[in-house]
């Protein structure tokens, strides 16, 4: 069996121009980056202003297992699917951070037939906008270090410093790490310590932002320390939003490349997640509702992290709610909640279906909560049989809900046909849309109906140190932000071992972090790590590249 790698190597890739065409642009309407890559400049949104904007649909998942579940690869497969049919359609994704890349969980550029091309820049360099990001964030640190050196005007308590350093791999030596040692021309020694790129509130500001002008704003608001008698500081307080800004100029603007089948497609922004609100650029998915008729975009994880922060975090932004909600599963992850170990997947077991049912059911129901239409489509793999599907099928019927098997690793769009064609019926229909929670509720009132409602638990606990930044933020007049949970993504709970649908269970939030610019509130659950740690065995160890530049081991 090909890999992925191989099968975009042997795909004819089309000019970008070509595909720009397709949606309407023309030359003058893109920033090339070579032939197969181009950015979109935020005029463009102008240029269609009065157009009607397209259907969106929203991609998500169960909770993931090391069995994999293929929401990426579902996504593009659907929009290829949507092309066959003659369609306007558009996918608009996320960009692959380096760090799964070289280490566990791989790319973010979906699988087989059903990938967006160039695979190897997209899960590399690709415009360089992460690494904007980073440069940007750890200017930030370089600015408030040297406010701290240049005799502290801001009365900035050092042992109260908010802001981390960041880079795009995992390295957990640099979870916590001391600064400024050497003497006093190096600066003030105190702790620091280092997150992941895509944790960064840069990047979440970044994929919320509207406009240059909104990202100045919102970059001006972030709150990087606290005073001696605990007043907020801000990166307007230093002065350098502008600066900042200027880094972040053009990895503002939406990537456009292609699916394997020419469909066009724009890549742009790389939170997690487990441990920011994991989905692709406000921008991205604006232009791409002005450019198509149809829009299939993704959400990180499970539709306890992703499908929940896109629908009450982005869509506050967007201006938009979906109008259908896909549920990505796959019978060999079921049976892995079902309490079926990883080497004996391949074996049927009807049994291990109906129990690992439980977590495809909670799923559902919370997204059919927010007044969404909601159809379940099914991974098929080879090792999947007839009974197993008859079952799963049987029990997603009873709920009233649509399902549908796809297989787009294997067949690309044609693959996906049947699932375009339900969703199609859907999208004509009109949607009762309604949010969670009401933003003027309290932080904690929040983070209770999340736990309570989508989680399933029974109980929220905070720490010490998090009641303490309760009070803070209600003093701060933070209240009225939503809230960004971080947790593990593979249970509903905060416990990556509890699988299925677990219930009763308690919740602990050990710290809240204000992200004032994100515009929204972090709460890290359990023991969430904001800078990940590679793995025993990296898959950076298969990589390589040959002599004439060409690359191999990369999925």
């Amino acid at each position: 069996m090909k890999s992925d790698i191989e099968i975009a190597q042997e795909t004819a890739i089309c000019p970008i121009t070509t595909i720009a065409e397709k949606i309407g642009l023309t030359f003058d309407d893109i920033e090339l980056f070579g032939k197969y890559k181009a950015k979109i400049p935020l005029e463009v949104l102008e240029k269609f202003d009065k157009k009607a904007e397209g259907k969106l649909v929203l991609v998500t998942s169960i909770n993931p297992t090391p069995a994999g579940e293929g929401k990426s690869t579902v996504t593009v497969g659907l929009a290829d699917a949507f092309a066959r049919q003659g369609g306007s359609v558009m996918v608009a994704l996320r960009e692959p951070s380096l760090g799964p890349v070289m280490g566990i969980k791989g790319g973010a550029a979906g699988g087989g037939y059903a990938q967006v091309l160039p695979m190897e820049d997209i899960n590399l360099h690709f415009t360089g906008d992460i690494h904007a990001i980073t440069t940007a964030n750890n200017a930030i640190a370089a600015f408030l270090d040297n406010s701290l050196h240049q005799g502290n005007p801001l009365q900035i308590d050092p042992r109260r410093i908010l802001w981390k350093r960041v880079l795009d791999l995992n390295d957990r030596a640099l979870r916590h790490v001391t600064v400024g040692l050497g003497g006093p021309l190096n600066g003030i020694p105190r702790e620091d310590g280092f997150d992941i790129t895509v944790a960064s509130e840069v990047m979440a500001v970044l994929c919320l932002a509207t406009s240059i002008e909104d990202l100045k704003g919102r970059l001006g608001k972030i709150v990087i320390a606290q005073t001696y008698d605990r007043k907020p500081v801000t990166i307007d307080d230093l002065g350098v939003a502008g600066a900042i800004a200027m880094l972040l100029k053009d990895a503002l603007k939406p990537n456009l490349v292609q699916t394997i089948e020419g469909t066009p497609a724009l890549i742009h922004g790389g939170p997690f997640a487990n441990i920011a609100h994991g989905c692709n650029s406000v921008l991205a998915t604006k232009t791409a509702l002005k450019l198509a008729d149809i829009v299939i975009t993704e959400a990180g994880f499970g539709a306890d992290l992703g499908g929940e922060k896109f629908l009450d975090i982005k869509t506050r932004q967007l201006g938009k709610t979906p109008d259908a909600v896909v549920i990505v599963a796959t019978l060999r992850a079921l049976k892995m909640h079902g309490g079926v170990d990883k080497k004996e997947l391949t074996a049927e077991n009807v049994e291990a279906v109906k129990t690992g049912f439980a977590n495809l059911k909670r799923h559902i129901e919370n997204m059919q909560a927010f007044g969404l239409p909601v159809v379940v489509a099914i991974n098929q793999f080879a090792s999947d049989t007839e009974a197993e599907i008859s079952t799963l099928t049987a029990l997603v019927e009873a709920l009233g809900v649509e399902i549908s098997l796809t297989q787009v690793f294997a067949k690309g769009g044609e693959g996906g046909l049947a699932l375009a064609k339900k969703l199609s019926a859907m999208l004509q229909e009109k949607t009762d849309f309604r949010y969670l929670y009401e933003l003027e509720t309290s932080v904690s009132d929040k983070i209770n109906k999340i736990v309570t409602e989508i989680y399933g638990g029974s109980k929220v606990n905070f720490s010490v140190k998090a009641k303490r930044q309760l009070r803070e933020i209600s003093e701060n007049g933070w209240d009225n932000l939503p809230v960004c949970m971080a947790k593990t993504q593979y249970s509903f709970s905060d416990q990556a071992s509890l699988l299925a649908a677990p219930e009763g269970f308690e919740i602990t939030v050990r710290e809240l972090i204000p992200k004032i610019g994100a515009g929204f509130i972090v709460a890290l659950l359990g023991d969430i790590m904001t800078m990940p740690g590679l793995p025993k065995a990296p898959a950076a160890l298969k990589m390589d590249v040959s002599n004439d530049g060409k690359i191999s081991g990369l999925f």
